[in-house]
């Protein structure tokens, strides 16, 4: 338990610095400080897998799946990894619910911070309860397999995302139950118009964005828990890609149309990882090969994007 509050206090740390030192007043977020970033939580993420290979070898940290101190450090990068690669259709929406609710680019990172912490302890909670399954109920990775094969149909399927916020669910529900107001005043979630306490615009994307998340959740939990089902391992690498989520989406939503081809990417490893849970009694490929399909998949996904000339649409 002590490592799990010192990772948990770390990750504490990481956010009050985030939001209360380098992001204090509110800006947009341009290319080369997104790059910045985002190159920064990649190299936590990545350093952090010696903190794994230690607790691993020290035996501090519980082992119930009696893994060697580089098999444990091979499964955390390649679940940071199916995690951050996965994060990429969620940045495609974030972007189309800011454009729906036309939250100003200087306020998209507040509304960002606080989305992620609430996915933070979401996903805990959904990862608490995967592990669980599965350690008790063996038959449930058969469940998630063919769930990931189904989403990969799925989005294979789709030509391209139709999602619209403001004829979600969440958000007509959420009318109902909440004066809504389409004025922005700075960066508050809240103002008072005429007596009563509104929610801007803000607080709206903020809700979708949520509850948007613990969606795209369901797909990336069983896609990491077809790696490994050791609690440490999943949560760390859920929650450093989840943090490094913010500054790629600055970093990239502006160049997804140009990677038109990472979608065949993903399908491909949600395809992957949901045929490795099919047949995980009976295959056992070394960790090497999961990392290495998903990195020949990202790869051939961008070069496909930058090599191959994008059709003219016919007027």
């Amino acid at each position: 338990m002590l490592v799990w509050a010192l990772f948990i206090f770390l990750i504490i740390i990481f956010l009050a610095l985030d939001l209360g030192v380098f992001n204090k007043s509110d800006h947009v977020i341009k290319a080369k400080e997104a790059s910045m970033w985002t190159a920064l939580w990649v190299t936590v993420a990545m350093a952090f897998s010696g903190i794994i290979y230690w607790l691993f070898q020290s035996g501090i940290i519980d082992n119930p799946s009696a893994l060697t101190p580089g098999n444990a450090v091979m499964k955390y990068i390649t679940g940071y990894l199916i995690e951050l690669s996965l994060s990429i259709d969620n940045v495609f929406v974030i972007a189309v619910i800011f454009s729906a609710f036309q939250i100003p680019p200087k306020y998209q990172h507040r509304v960002l911070f606080w989305g992620i912490l609430g996915a933070i302890v979401f996903r805990a909670l959904m990862i608490v309860f995967g592990v669980t399954l599965i350690t008790k109920f063996h038959w449930v990775i058969y469940v998630f397999g063919i769930f990931l094969l189904y989403t990969a149909y799925k989005m294979l399927q789709s030509d391209e995302h139709d999602f619209n916020p403001k004829n979600s669910f969440v958000f007509r529900q959420l009318k109902k139950f909440l004066p809504i107001t389409y004025v922005i005043d700075g960066h508050n979630f809240f103002i008072r118009r005429g007596g009563v306490r509104a929610a801007t615009p803000l607080l709206v994307a903020l809700v979708v964005i949520e509850l948007t998340d613990i969606l795209f959740a369901l797909d990336s939990i069983p896609a990491i828990l077809a790696i490994t089902a050791d609690p440490f391992i999943v949560f760390s690498s859920n929650i450093f890609a989840i943090l490094g989520l913010r500054s790629m989406y600055f970093l990239i939503s502006r160049m997804l149309q140009k990677f038109r081809y990472i979608n065949y990417s993903l399908v491909v490893i949600l395809a992957f990882v949901g045929l490795k849970m099919l047949f995980s009694d009976f295959v056992h490929p070394p960790e090497w090969v999961s990392l290495t399909v998903i990195v020949l998949a990202l790869s051939s996904g961008v070069i496909a994007s930058l090599m191959i000339p994008e059709k003219e649409k016919e007027s």
